[in-house]
């Protein structure tokens, strides 16, 4: 994970991809979004998804997923380098969520993350607040979805 220091504007980061299988669609719709057209092949061809599509929710969890794994990988590579590794704070909230195209089974997203702005807290001068554009974008190089998201990032020297 990088210190706030160390984000400019317009950096972007490729975070991973992930298929999405009809079981995998139809196991998380049976436990999150149990709706006819995630459930069944039959009802998603019949809908205006054309085909057994994914939950929305599913597709934002596997972004949040693969968020969270690629900064780690970054946290271990920083430590095994001798640097202090930053820990992130709690994200505020988000904005602009967006299923743009429908995700069907077979599809393969690749998602990444963009940062839009970075300001100082000015209640915790510590803390640094980012805000990154995360989208996924199918095999076709459709987009598919996108999510403005805010995370509180530490400081590498706030308290210097």
């Amino acid at each position: 994970m990088r210190f706030f220091e160390d984000m400019e504007v317009g950096q972007r980061r490729e975070v991973g991809s992930f298929t999405f299988t009809a079981d995998a669609i139809k196991k998380f719709a049976a436990q999150f979004d149990p709706q006819r057209f995630h459930l069944d092949e039959e009802e998603g061809r019949k809908s205006l998804f054309g085909g057994l599509a994914a939950s929305g929710w599913h597709v934002g969890s596997v972004c949040m997923k693969l968020l969270v794994t690629d900064g780690q990988s970054q946290a271990r590579e920083a430590a095994a380098r001798g640097e202090k590794v930053a820990v992130w704070g709690p994200s505020p909230g988000f904005r602009e969520l967006r299923w743009i195209r429908p995700v069907l089974a077979g599809d393969t997203v690749s998602f990444s993350s963009e940062i839009e702005s970075l300001r100082t807290s000015e209640k915790r001068p510590e803390w640094g607040i980012v805000q990154a554009r995360h989208t996924g974008t199918n095999q076709r190089g459709e987009l598919v979805y996108s999510l403005l998201a805010i995370a509180f990032v530490p400081r590498r020297n706030a308290n210097s």
